[in-house]
């Protein structure tokens, strides 16, 4: 019992001393961490009232207090930020579809402004802005030193009113200007037509409108062909889409997966994981499809692009996309004001991130730079064939119907094939669209 009672005793003490050796210096450090944290905040404090008291001239408090809670969002990362009232007014006004600019998605490398892509039908589109394209100055003002929401600032201003960017390209020696004149931003997310009987969809932006959009646009494009069988393809055409709301890309993806993980979001603790399945229904019904991307594809369409590669659903062509994996949450602070704070990343259906990586295409179509018309070009002499020439023998295998489908069916290939000068990348998807349905109809 004594033996019993003096081991007892000294686990107690053993105990006691593990707690003094370990949890102690532990709380030690955890106090220590507290004190510096107060140590910082009595710093901002004594800076914040020798600005206030000292400076040079007289500046208001909330905008002092204002800037320091934007710089401490924007050390983060390139898309957390503050939004002011006024900011995530604007900003709950663009994911309707409508608003005013320039028509620019634009994000922030080593200080210096880069269009990640010019949004179809906008003022910048117009003006030949690319994706890829660094912004240096406004208006001879320049942007180097600025955080991204004061460069943002800058560009913005009344529509109507002109505003003279300066950009810097790849592969062009000097930098030159471009005079846009700023407008109403109105946004239709997504397009549909048919090139033959492949249809196109076209989505510029994750909006609210962008599933119904593009569903709609299908459907009256489906129905003009005469229904599903005569449909050979789709292409989804995501170039230059800056991404939008997390929930469209969802639906998106779900419009034509049957099955399976569209997305997954992992946040800094495990339990905030989430995953995303797709429902039974596919609005294309198992037809071939075509996504095309480039390094202007972002966020929201590169889960809606990984999603379909991984399920072998698409074959994505064209470049490497631009890379944002991340996931945004807009909180609403005090005042009518939000903060955007990148919350988690996501991940595609066989688990990989695609943050600063990129979606890589199966099949990498570069889209070559359009060369002006030579002047008074003579149009290229049309050559003879066996039914040009005299006195030709007939063909006595097809009956006249058959030879005049054959003829629309050579007519609409030669269509198509004009299509290369104008897009190279949507031709080459339609032409392998072609492939694919004539293979599967062989089946």
């Amino acid at each position: 019992m004594r033996k019993f009672v003096m081991a007892a005793l000294g686990g107690t003490l053993a105990g006691a001393v593990l707690t003094t050796q370990v949890a102690g210096p532990l709380l030690a450090q955890d106090a220590a961490k507290n004190t510096s944290v107060y140590e910082q905040l009595d710093l901002f404090g004594d800076i914040f009232e020798r600005i206030r008291a000292q400076y040079v001239e007289e500046v208001d408090s909330a905008d002092l207090i204002e800037a320091a809670i934007d710089g401490m969002l924007s050390s983060l990362d390139p898309h957390s930020s503050y939004l002011s009232p006024k900011d995530a007014a604007d900003m709950r006004v663009q994911t309707r579809g409508s608003f005013g600019g320039l028509g620019i998605e634009v994000t922030q490398e080593e200080g210096f402004v880069r269009v990640v892509s010019p949004m179809d039908g906008t003022p910048a589109d117009d003006a030949g802005v690319e994706s890829g394209d660094y912004i240096t100055h406004v208006d001879g003002e320049a942007l180097m030193g600025l955080t991204l929401d004061e460069a943002v600032n800058m560009l913005r201003g009344p529509v109507g009113s002109e505003i003279i960017i300066t950009v810097v390209r790849e592969g062009v020696d000097e930098p030159f200007d471009v005079s846009i004149i700023r407008d109403t931003i109105k946004l239709t997310a997504a397009t549909a037509r048919s090139v033959g009987n492949t249809i196109v969809l076209r989505v510029t932006t994750f909006n609210d409108q962008t599933y119904a959009n593009m569903s709609d646009g299908l459907a009256r494009e489906v129905e003009a062909l005469g229904g599903m069988k005569n449909v050979e393809g789709i292409v989804l055409d995501l170039r230059n889409n800056p991404g939008g709301l997390l929930n469209q890309a969802i639906e998106v993806s779900d419009a034509f997966l049957e099955s399976g993980e569209i997305v997954s979001t992992r946040g800094r603790n495990p339990g905030e994981s989430e995953r995303v399945n797709a429902e039974a229904g596919d609005l294309a019904e198992g037809k071939p499809m075509v996504v095309l991307i480039n390094g202007g594809s972002a966020s929201a369409s590169e889960i809606v692009a990984g999603a379909l590669q991984d399920h072998h659903r698409a074959i994505v062509v064209g470049t490497k996309s631009f890379g944002k994996g991340s996931v945004q949450t807009v909180m609403p602070l005090a005042s009518d004001g939000a903060m955007r704070l990148t919350t988690a990343r996501y991940y595609t259906p066989s688990g990989r991130s695609i943050q600063a990586l990129g979606v890589s295409p199966d099949i990498v179509v570069q889209q070559p730079p359009r060369l002006p018309e030579a002047e008074n070009e003579e149009e290229a002499r049309p050559q003879r064939t066996e039914a040009d020439l005299r006195g030709s023998l007939n063909n006595d295998s097809l009956t006249e119907d058959e030879q005049r489908q054959i003829e629309e069916e050579r007519e609409a290939a030669e269509e198509a094939a004009k299509l290369r000068d104008d897009d190279f990348q949507l031709s080459y998807a339609v032409d392998l669209i072609k492939g694919l349905s004539t293979i599967a109809m062989a089946q």
